[in-house]
């Protein structure tokens, strides 16, 4: 213990460049334990060097520069593949790198540089500062999820998509009540110094982990290993078109043509519906009657072809606009549901404060994208309602089912994570797509133009998958739906209650018994 505690003076001497360097090395660590990696060790040796650091801020300052610096190292180490959409076209685009990493990363620090400020203000120490801490970081990452319209990424409670077991937490609390006992459990190491730490430690960084792996087993064990709506065979089409290739005048009509072929290979007679990624089509098919015909010929005789397409109004009708859309087409021909996508991508598919900003968006085309109403449920022949997610809407929490409709009984996440290239993205993007098929007890249906496409059911487990990178098709019944979760009839006021319950904690019993100061 003496040399953890000339760790933690060493630790709590640094000053300036050295104590910034610290504190960014040590969040760019942490970010290892992210998918695909999942190094959650790391975890254990990285934020308690945040907690100790924080511990000797001198100042209101300092005490924000602690959670800022950490989680700039954080944020850029986990989102560097942000990088690879704008190099899609380098001449363009390739000077917002730094600004789109690094900016993006300090905006999004700056959460957690508040946290650690308030929990500095409270004055409360030993103990209880680990657990507002924890508390601290979630509030953080949930106001990410909707300031500035939201950019809730790789939240700590991801590092869990190793575990199915750990995961199913996420169908009582979500995702934030599994990221509110992940940072208490990474946290807790710095409570070793204290009096009785080693006991709290084991608690708290092992038992409890053990104990939601238990939870979520006994969860999966209750269940049924195969449960799959009759009558329904799904072809999931992976065609794997380059993003520099997906709107290349001379190639457009061989990705359509390559996309029919892939969904009319061997055993197309025994599929009831097809599903190609989001804009798998770049043609206007609500305008454009050839192409949808010559879509059509992807939807099998007696069922579907649900498919990404872009979508605009006619010619001539003010005001004009563009959607990114999903279109349900039958065989012959005839559109019988469309989706809006509602959740737009900032910078990517429209430009935020255009009017002083002259900057063009990354996607395809001058015109911003319009956005959608909102979640809904589908209807259409053939296949049990459904609620779609267009890319970067399965990254928000209770934010994928439409309130007041009937429930979907499986969700339809459709992406093209051609943008992300073969990094780390796409990986993360399939945890965020998985936790929402948790956290609403409905199997997950996941079309993605490179990769990763999967079918998974209410519990996350994956009954068939198509690699990043591997051009093909998946052939799939679909699961069944399972029971209405806590979370999907609760949402966020489970883990508001969790963490309230844990502040008036640390409270109630620093008036019985004050904490200890740590000792270094």
């Amino acid at each position: 213990m003496s040399r953890l505690s000339a760790l933690i003076a060493r630790l709590q001497s640094l000053t300036g460049w050295r104590r910034r360097f610290t504190l960014l090395l040590a969040g760019a660590l942490a970010a290892l334990a992210l998918p695909p990696l999942h190094v959650l060790p790391v975890l254990l040796l990285c934020f308690p060097v945040l907690v100790w650091v924080w511990d000797a801020s001198p100042s209101r300052r300092a005490a924000f520069g602690a959670g800022w610096w950490f989680s700039a190292g954080w944020f850029s180490a986990g989102l560097y593949w942000i990088s690879h959409a704008l190099l899609t076209d380098p001449v363009k685009f390739g000077w917002m790198i730094p600004f789109a990493i690094f900016g993006l990363s300090g905006l999004l620090a700056a959460f957690v540089g508040l946290a650690t400020l308030v929990v500095h203000l409270s004055k409360v120490r030993g103990t209880g500062r680990v657990v507002l801490l924890a508390v601290a970081w979630t509030i953080s990452e949930w106001l990410r999820s909707w300031v500035m319209t939201g950019f809730p990424w790789n939240p700590l409670g991801s590092v869990w998509d190793i575990s199915l077991a750990v995961s199913q937490f996420g169908a009582f609390g979500g995702i934030w009540g599994l990221s509110l006992l992940t940072a208490m459990m990474v946290m807790a190491p710095a409570v070793l110094p204290e009096t009785g730490g080693v006991k709290r430690v084991l608690a708290l960084s092992l038992g409890l982990p053990l104990v939601l792996a238990l939870g979520g087993s006994l969860r999966m064990a209750q269940i049924p290993a195969e449960s799959f709506v009759p009558g329904i065979k799904l072809r999931l089409v992976q065609a794997v078109v380059a993003q520099s290739n997906k709107w290349r005048d001379d190639l457009r009509e061989t990705n359509l043509r390559e996309h029919i072929r892939l969904s009319r290979s061997e055993g197309f007679e025994s599929i009831t519906t097809v599903v190609w990624p989001e804009t798998a089509v770049s043609y206007v098919l609500d305008l454009d009657i050839v192409h949808r015909e010559a879509a059509a010929a992807a939807a099998p005789l007696n069922g579907m072809l649900l498919t990404g397409v872009p979508r605009m109004t006619p010619r001539g009708i003010e005001p004009f606009q563009v959607w990114n859309s999903l279109m349900a087409v039958t065989a012959d021909a005839q559109v019988v549901a469309t989706y809006d996508k509602a959740h737009l991508v900032p910078f990517g598919e429209y430009v935020p404060l255009r009017a002083i900003l002259p900057i063009a968006k990354i996607t395809h085309g001058g015109t911003d994208f319009s956005a959608g109403p909102g979640p809904q449920t589908l209807t259409v022949a053939g296949l049990p309602p459904f609620s779609t997610m267009i890319c970067y809407e399965a990254i928000f929490p209770h934010a994928v089912v439409a309130p007041g409709q009937p429930r979907p009984q499986w969700l339809l996440n459709i992406t093209n994570d051609g943008w992300f290239g073969i990094s780390s993205g796409p990986y993360q993007h399939l945890a965020a797509s998985r936790m929402r098929a948790i956290e609403e007890g409905l199997p997950l249906v996941r079309a993605a133009n490179t990769g990763i496409s999967v079918v998974l059911d209410p519990y996350g487990r994956e009954i068939a998958r198509l690699g990043l990178g591997d051009r093909g098709i998946i052939d799939s019944p679909l699961p069944r739906a399972g029971a209405a979760t806590p979370y999907s009839t609760w949402g966020n006021l489970i883990p508001a209650t969790m963490g309230l319950a844990l502040v008036l904690a640390v409270f109630f019993l620093r008036r019985l018994t004050p904490d200890p100061a740590i000792h270094t």
